[in-house]
């Protein structure tokens, strides 16, 4: 008999303080394989500290973040963060304007930004692979700053992908997009799933009209701490947005 896959990702009694004030406090959190999430929560309630922390970018002052079995400050942190696939405004806002879109995607199998040479030819293959099955195959060569929002959100998402990552955050991916770019863009996300089929998604935002049917679970953040996590049809309910938000909210499903 097999013995179980460890968690995609486990987050353990997480606690972030800086300068005295408390971001995050008592975090518990485990994705397993086969699930995706849905993080909720509205400004200031530390989505961003924790994207940190799962990335490897923030330390915390106490409890554990692990990876695949591998816990962040006991195994190498740039290994550990190959397995994370992050597309966010994060990354996008460190991609040069000029930078091409193959080049863009290629620099995602070593977590490069900007590359300062030519990628080996296997690796180019593999990124124009991975433009062509996120519908932006035609755009390989385009300056990424000649890109539309909803093109660069692409080209950034087969950047996150083409390391084969255990774990795919996408970070508010509709801000900026206009009405028929979202729509576009919820399609693609539908379809994730059957694009990266062993890998876990985190979607990061604060609509739930964006929420797909491919995702099982959600976490709502309210002030650093966990408000409700777990299945969606049990965590994310019309009582419990109206306290993640404190207003009164009816959430309807179709």
């Amino acid at each position: 008999m097999k013995p179980p896959l460890p968690p995609v990702l486990e987050v353990a009694r997480l606690r972030i303080a800086r300068e005295g004030k408390v971001i995050l406090k008592g975090i518990d959190w485990t994705v397993r394989a086969g699930e995706h999430w849905v993080l909720l929560g509205p400004n200031g309630s530390g989505k961003s500290s924790l994207l940190a922390a799962l990335t490897g970018y923030f330390a915390p002052t106490s409890g554990r973040v692990t990876v695949l079995g591998e816990t962040f400050g006991r195994s190498d942190w740039r290994e550990l963060r190959r397995r994370i696939g992050l597309a966010g405004p994060s990354i996008a806002a460190m991609v040069q304007p000029a930078e091409p879109a193959l080049h863009v995607v290629a620099g995602g199998v070593d977590g490069v930004i900007n590359l300062w040479r030519r990628p080996p030819a296997a690796v180019l293959a593999r990124a124009r692979t991975m433009l062509r099955r996120l519908k932006v195959g035609a755009l390989a060569s385009r300056p990424y700053g000649h890109l539309s929002q909803g093109e660069r959100q692409r080209v950034l998402i087969a950047r996150a992908l083409i390391g084969q990552p255990a774990l795919l955050i996408l970070d508010e991916p509709c801000a900026g997009l206009d009405p028929a770019a979202r729509a576009d863009f919820l399609a693609l996300l539908q379809r994730l799933p059957t694009l990266a089929k062993r890998t876990s998604i985190v979607l990061v935002t604060h609509h739930v009209e964006e929420i797909t049917p491919i995702f099982s679970h959600a976490l709502l953040l309210r002030g650093g701490t966990v408000l409700t996590s777990g299945p969606i049809g049990r965590s994310l309910t019309s009582g419990s947005l109206s306290r993640l938000f404190d207003h009164p909210v009816r959430l309807t499903r179709s």
